[in-house]
């Protein structure tokens, strides 16, 4: 994994993290649009990066790994809002 795929990487789970105390969702849907939120915003900044240097950031055999990251985000969150009720 690149430099560059490992910060996007962490930026999607950061944002995302943030997204949640600010938005405090609750259930599947809420944590899944949130995840999808904070996905969109490390998108975007990939997008832009690719844009610039004319190369791409993700290769291919990464690009499920991303997708894994941001499911094992998801189901944490529902996990613990599980534990809490």
């Amino acid at each position: 994994m690149s430099t560059l795929e490992l910060a996007l990487n962490m930026l999607a789970e950061a944002t995302t993290t943030e997204l949640t105390k600010t938005q405090n969702p609750y259930g599947l849907q809420e944590n899944r649009e949130v995840a999808q939120s904070g996905g969109k915003i490390a998108g975007d900044a990939r997008k832009n990066i690719e844009a610039k240097t004319g190369k791409p950031v993700i290769t291919s055999d990464n690009a499920a790994r991303l997708n894994e990251v941001v499911t094992e985000m998801i189901e944490g969150v529902v996990s613990s809002e599980d534990n809490i009720e």
